[in-house]
């Protein structure tokens, strides 16, 4: 499938609204590593909210104060999470397991 044609002034809003994607989702992220927002409070903001449904799990937990990219790994395994989930994507069974390996 062809992708559509789009006019410059198409084009220049969708990569105004993608870049405004971006730097909101990387001020989520910050505020993770910061620990002013913890995993719970991002998984019930899930329900609500588009750009953290569509945020990568990965990307969540080795934003979590603490963790780098073997545990997150670990962490997700245990969950059994594929590794290119995102938030929106995870059952209420994935949600207590993954909250369940993190408090430990």
């Amino acid at each position: 499938m062809a992708l559509p044609t789009m006019t410059a002034e198409q084009r220049s809003e969708a990569l105004a609204k993608a870049a405004a994607v971006r730097k909101a989702r990387s001020e989520l992220i910050e505020q993770i590593r910061k620990g002013s927002v913890s995993l719970s409070q991002v998984l019930e903001r899930a329900d609500n909210e588009d750009l953290v449904k569509k945020t990568k799990v990965a990307a969540v937990i080795k934003a979590l104060p603490g963790i780098g990219p073997v545990k997150a790994a670990k962490l997700m395994d245990e969950a059994e999470i594929p590794a290119d989930r995102r938030i929106g994507g995870l059952g209420s069974r994935q949600r207590a397991a993954l909250l369940e390996a993190i408090s430990n």
